[in-house]
């Protein structure tokens, strides 16, 4: 009763006066990442919500390839299509030939010789004419087409952006169609985006970025318009392309899309060719080295121009190339197109690029998601390495190994972004990254190489990189990281990311697998930010991975582990161990352990990340069949441990070789 007593003493006295504590802020690595709160456009799990818009853009393009004065000329008529709840009172186009300005802020931030600028090359557009286009409808049985009525809109040139103000606001939900005229001359190096060069004296053009296309508006920042810089990439609208290019009769052409009007353009032979590849799964040529620039590559006639008609079906680009003097070859698998186009003068493993081709887009298809078009390209030109829907320019010096690497790297981007389509100006990482990721597999494959088990290799080779001191934040925009940092950056660091989640995180491959084809599917032909990566990754695989995400993406955080010390006690004929861990680092990663026994045999142990909950220190107390001689860290090394000096007690024993 004693106890009753004193806590009613207790509950009469006065009570002193409290303090009010200010909250303490949640500074762990492990504290819920910060994202947009979710809601009905995009969730909480990742996905698409029930009201997720985006827009839409149709394109219908003519224009004319003049190759003695290199100068592109033409019109388009542009459908946009406002599926947005706002009202818009103008629209933003990319001008992205205006890079190539004299005074364009991207001549400013690179030498005039450098990979992303114009080698000293003075272009950019000359927009001719943008007119609103309102009414008009094609004739139909009964009644006459009704006349379009056409106004002049004004419009104001921002560097790389043009603002196109509309003379009546477009409503939620309507659509508005504009014409424009415009020309450029064509750069021999286009930022090695796109260019031309002569090979046996014809000139090839690989024409990318060649017409004004609309800006993106979306939900998460409105219109997106950074200026084009040269070093950071793309973000577009999806939608169709009919575009027609007219140029001199002795050159074939390929692009984007589907071939409209194969009868008028190619010979009947090199019709029956294509169709007979698309059935085989062997290379056939369409036109031989042999014929390749001969006259009868060209169909009956005397006209001095040809029309090349091309179509493609959602999509958020298009691109082509010409020359008269391209080998030509093709094969096909699940009625897709492989293609490849290459001058003679090529190396002689280009003869294995549609075999290659082939590779990549059966590869892609059966692993993450069924590839969508008829057709994919690799063309041999100038351009050492660049990606447009269905098509990819890859450098004609490329050879044997180095020619794979960058086909099925350029070809990974028909993935992402050309199908999961995030901001690339902003977001690098989700688009080389992720494509980079993928290569490793089709790589391997490709060459009957075993995956692995572990990440030891890219884990090892990241963390070398890591002590140097130049890593920087994933999360940073392409333009704003020095050009020699960019490929660790934007390719290497997210690609060891999601290999280390893959095979060292997670310890089954198969979750993993699940997850990323699900952010895939979800994302197919949308627009994802990194929130909704990371959502929808965390969503299906039932893990908080907000520290990673936050250390590996948003920081340059470092793995470090290490073995403290060791004491041991039996009682009973039970051995009862301690083993202190620390966590030099900052980034916290599961502990694998092996416990090598004094008799020499050892046992393998893993801990889960949580042990770190608490602080970087932890002490796992196990009792062990045997006394305990040695204990190591990541004794495989799969993790990017940037100091393996600490991984093991006692210290100074060399440990076994993985």
């Amino acid at each position: 009763m004693v106890g009753v007593f004193l806590v009613a003493a207790l509950v009469q006295q006065p009570l002193p006066l409290q303090r009010v504590q200010t909250p303490i802020a949640d500074t762990s690595i492990f504290r819920r990442l910060d994202m947009p709160a979710p809601n009905r456009v995009r969730t909480g799990t990742g996905a698409p919500g029930p009201e997720y818009w985006q827009q839409r853009v149709d394109y219908n393009i003519a224009v004319t390839l003049d190759v003695p004065s290199h100068r592109v000329s033409g019109q388009q008529t542009v459908t946009y299509h406002n599926n947005s709840p706002d009202t818009l009172r103008y629209l933003w186009f990319q001008l992205d030939q205006n890079l190539f300005r004299p005074s364009s802020r991207g001549s400013f931030l690179a030498p005039p010789d450098a990979r992303f600028a114009a080698a000293g090359f003075e272009g950019g557009y000359q927009i001719g004419s943008v007119q609103v286009i309102r009414g008009g409808t094609p004739a139909a049985r009964g009644r006459a087409a009704a006349a379009e009525q056409r106004s002049a809109a004004s419009y104001v040139v921002n560097g790389t952006m043009m603002r196109v103000d509309l003379d009546q606001p477009l409503p939620p939900r309507a659509t508005l169609r504009l014409a424009m005229e415009f020309a450029f001359n064509i750069p021999e190096h286009g930022a090695d985006r796109m260019g031309r060069q002569q090979f046996d004296g014809r000139w090839l053009y690989e024409m990318a970025q060649w017409q004004p296309r609309a800006a993106v508006y979306d939900d998460v920042r409105g219109w997106n318009t950074e200026q084009y810089l040269g070093q950071g990439e793309f973000y577009r609208e999806f939608g169709d392309f009919d575009y027609a290019i007219t140029l001199p009769r002795d050159y074939v052409v390929l692009g984007t899309g589907a071939l409209l009007n194969r009868a008028e353009v190619l010979t009947p032979e090199q019709v029956r060719r294509l169709d007979a590849a698309l059935r085989s799964d062997t290379t056939m040529p369409i036109i031989s080295r042999a014929e390749a620039g001969t006259p009868g590559t060209r169909p009956a006639g005397d006209a001095p121009t040809l029309t090349w008609r091309f179509r493609a079906q959602n999509v958020h680009d298009v691109a082509w190339a010409a020359a008269p003097n391209f080998i030509w070859d093709a094969s096909g698998w699940n009625g897709i197109l492989m293609q490849s186009f290459y001058p003679v003068a090529s190396q002689a493993g280009w003869s294995e690029s549609t075999r290659m081709v082939r590779h990549t887009i059966k590869h892609y298809s059966e692993k993450w998601f069924p590839y969508p078009w008829p057709t994919a390209i690799n063309i041999a030109g100038p351009v050492q390495g660049m990606e447009y829907p269905m098509i990819v320019f890859c450098g004609s010096p490329a050879n044997g190994p180095e020619l794979f690497d960058v086909t099925t790297h350029e070809l990974g981007h028909q993935w992402f972004p050309m199908i999961v389509s995030s901001n690339e100006r902003l977001y690098a990482w989700m688009d080389e990254g992720f494509n980079t990721f993928i290569n490793i597999y089709s790589t391997r494959t490709y060459y009957n190489q075993p995956i692995p088990t572990g990440a030891r290799s890219e884990a090892s080779q990241w963390a070398n990189f890591a002590r140097s001191g130049y890593d920087r934040p994933m999360i940073t925009p392409a333009d704003r990281i020095p050009g020699l940092l960019l490929g660790a950056a934007a390719y290497s660091k997210p690609a060891t990311g999601l290999y280390l989640l893959r095979h060292a995180m997670l310890e089954d491959s198969t979750r993993f697998d699940s997850a990323f084809r699900e952010y895939i599917r979800r994302w197919a032909f949308r627009h994802p930010t990194p929130a909704d990566f990371f959502r929808s990754m965390e969503d299906n695989l039932g893990e908080d991975l907000s520290y990673f995400w936050r250390g590996w993406i948003f920081r340059t955080d470092r793995v470090d582990q290490a073995v403290d010390s060791i004491a041991s006690r039996d009682s009973a004929g039970v051995t009862t161990t301690r083993i202190l861990l620390s966590m030099p680092g900052t980034l916290p990663m599961p502990v694998d352990l092996r416990v090598t026994y004094g008799d020499g045999g050892s046992d393998r142990f893993r801990l889960p990340v949580e042990v770190w909950f608490l602080g970087n220190r932890y002490i796992w107390i196990h009792q062990f069949p045997k006394p305990v001689a040695r204990v190591e860290i990541d004794p495989d090394q799969n993790f990017p441990d940037v100091d393996r000096s600490n991984n093991a007690w006692p210290r100074g024993q060399a440990a076994p070789t993985p």
